[in-house]
């Protein structure tokens, strides 16, 4: 991708919109920011070829990150960049977890409570809607990260 900025700018806004630090500081599944200051778009590291960017929010942290390189081309910065998961086990949580946690209830309500399979018809449908929600909204996330990405960075496709 191009962007419009130069790359003195493009350097000077990944400093003025990145928290410094590691993406693999965490206490648990929330990482620990600094309470002063300014809150900026975006947490991670970068250098003067490369970036590695996330989020920067306390409370809705995503587990998406975006990593990528940056180099200058007959005066046009050209960014390349992935936007990639920090953690392959949330991935696995999120999309088999309530597969096997439907599949478990049913178990259940068909061996052990045969008189409630309207109750396991209901509770099934409350978990399918929440698989579907949790990857919708991970999705969501994604998109707003790398929107925001591109916005604050003025990127274009080629």
């Amino acid at each position: 991708m191009e962007s419009k900025l130069s790359l003195a700018e493009f350097r000077a806004r990944l400093q003025h919109n990145t928290e410094i630090g590691s993406l693999k500081a965490t206490l648990g599944q929330v990482r620990v920011f600094p309470v002063s200051g300014a809150v900026k778009p975006f947490y991670g590291l970068f250098d003067d070829k490369s970036f590695h960017l996330t989020t920067n929010s306390i409370s809705s942290s995503t587990p998406f990150s975006i990593k990528g390189k940056y180099k200058n081309i007959n005066n046009t910065l050209k960014v390349d960049y992935v936007v990639e998961l920090n953690n392959k086990f949330q991935l696995l949580w999120s999309r088999y977890f309530p597969i096997v946690l439907i599949l478990a209830i049913t178990i259940f309500f068909l061996f052990f409570a045969r008189g409630l399979r309207r109750a396991s018809t209901i509770v099934n449908l409350f978990l399918l809607f929440m698989a579907f929600y949790s990857r919708w909204k991970e999705e969501r996330k994604r998109k707003k990260l790398e929107q925001k990405f591109l916005r604050i960075f003025e990127l274009k496709k080629d």
